[in-house]
């Protein structure tokens, strides 16, 4: 059936930043679609109650559908420990390298400690994770899947954020050279840019006069919910994919596309 193509079951699926907002769906959504989750987080004891919901809406078994990991991504030790523990569990076939901050401050304002700690966390994290998860699928000769989560902003600018807009744009570009060295190991490398997306978290921003004349200015006079990014990542984490390395996936409501 074509709806299978979707599905993720026998395979293991790793979400970082999976504590909340987008990362704590795509942790739902994947289990959903039949996949066991790792969540990975820098406090384990916040994805308690998510490891919790996900393994009681499973069928019961001896293996649990969800396990958490204490993950910094940052830090290259935290992260070779943390697929140290991965392998005695699952080795993933699936990483959404999720994990990313910012910092909203005017460029003339912006420090050092706010450009490493934005960077570190949304460009080098992402790099040490991918690269580690294709070193450790390459050495047991397994085939991948590596999801990158970047942002329209890493194709446009917007004031006020660019540290995030730099490190975003970067990601596109690690998407695109580890798709080029990693297809002759059978590792697909692809990215999902969400648009304006409403969360608990800027729901009152978006909502407010700002927020309306950010709205005016995409062309589908919408922002997006995060039940709108479903299809696409079921479509890059599945193998409805397969063909698929090195391509990224806007969605956005044609905001990238509007006029100047």
């Amino acid at each position: 059936m074509a709806q299978d193509l979707f599905r993720l079951d026998g395979k293991t699926v790793l979400v970082t930043g999976a504590s909340s907002g987008l990362g704590r769906h795509f942790a739902l959504l994947m289990a959903q679609a039949g996949a066991s989750v790792a969540l990975a987080a820098r406090r384990i004891d916040v994805l308690e109650d998510l490891v919790q919901e996900i393994n009681s809406a499973s069928p019961k078994s001896s293996d649990a559908k969800a396990k958490a990991f204490q993950l910094d991504v940052s830090n290259a030790q935290q992260v070779s420990q943390c697929f140290d523990q991965l392998a005695a569990w699952h080795l993933p076939d699936v990483i959404i390298n999720n994990a990313g901050v910012t910092i909203t401050k005017p460029l003339l304002q912006q420090n050092e400690s706010d450009w490493d700690q934005v960077i570190d966390t949304n460009l080098k994290g992402a790099w040490l994770v991918a690269t580690e998860a294709a070193r450790r699928l390459v050495a047991v000769n397994k085939p991948g899947n590596i999801v990158n989560i970047s942002s329209i902003l890493g194709e446009r600018v917007a004031g006020g954020v660019a540290p995030y807009a730099i490190s975003k744009a970067g990601v596109l570009q690690l998407t695109k050279t580890m798709a080029l060295e990693l297809a002759r190991y059978s590792i697909r490398v692809n990215a999902l840019l969400p648009g304006y997306i409403a969360t608990d978290l800027n729901r009152a921003f978006l909502q407010s006069e700002a927020g309306e004349k950010l709205r005016a200015r995409i062309p589908s006079r919408r922002f997006g919910e995060v039940s709108d990014l479903d299809g696409p990542i079921l479509l890059l984490a599945s193998d409805a994919s397969q063909a698929m390395s090195g391509t990224s996936i806007a969605v956005d409501g044609a905001h990238l596309v509007n006029t100047l």
